[in-house]
């Protein structure tokens, strides 16, 4: 399907460039789409939404590379799993031997945690003297710091949660997967629309 024409705003006609709408099939179906402006195509498929990418500026990092990355950080998103949905939780973290391990207050994020669903962790930042962002993602399953020695060992570790409160709890994420990449992050010009700059009118 192909729309061109113009749209007023203001008392203003201003011209649109030709919009191609080019369908996508995904998993589900073709429900996503590829808005073609300008010559330009904004690609979103399956394996956009992996780590994976065709794409010859990402850089797939290895798992070494990905835990030296982890280390730079100390705030990550949990995913769980909640009853019948799946929730997010920021944390602090540290990196300890191979896994990652963070401290908790009771509650749901910890109940879940710890439950016999599989767990995952996304951290990401940005290199600003290569202007690349990267994330790594690790999977695997969460289990309680209990025994006396464990618990000696990961006091000293740098955990210092950002929010207050009793957070008494120790729990280590032990990693089944881990996956990184790193990318350029892209000029924002590179995303203007024609409609980008121009004001709207206040009924629309």
């Amino acid at each position: 399907m192909t729309v061109a024409g113009g749209r007023t705003y203001y008392g203003r006609r201003v011209p649109v460039k030709t919009v191609a709408i080019v369908p996508i099939r995904d998993a589900t179906g073709p429900t996503r789409t590829d808005r073609r402006i300008g010559g330009q195509t904004n690609t979103h498929d399956r394996k956009a939404q992996t780590m994976g990418s065709d794409d010859p500026s990402v850089k797939e990092l290895a798992v070494n590379e990905c835990w030296a990355l982890l280390r730079t950080g100390e705030v990550g998103r949990l995913a769980v799993w909640v009853d019948d949905h799946p929730d997010i939780f920021p944390l602090n973290y540290a990196v300890d031997h191979g896994t990652i391990v963070f401290r908790s207050a009771r509650g749901t994020k910890m109940s879940a945690a710890l439950s016999d669903a599989p767990v995952a962790l996304e951290v990401d930042g940005y290199i600003s003297e290569s202007h690349e962002a990267w994330s790594v993602v690790l999977k695997g399953r969460a289990e309680g710091i209990r025994e006396i020695g464990d618990l000696m060992d990961t006091v000293d570790l740098p955990l210092y949660p950002w929010q207050a409160g009793a957070k008494n709890f120790f729990i280590r994420l032990i990693p089944t997967m881990v996956t990184g990449r790193r990318f350029p992050v892209v000029d924002p010009a590179a995303w203007q629309t024609p409609f980008s700059n121009v004001r709207r009118s206040p009924s629309e």
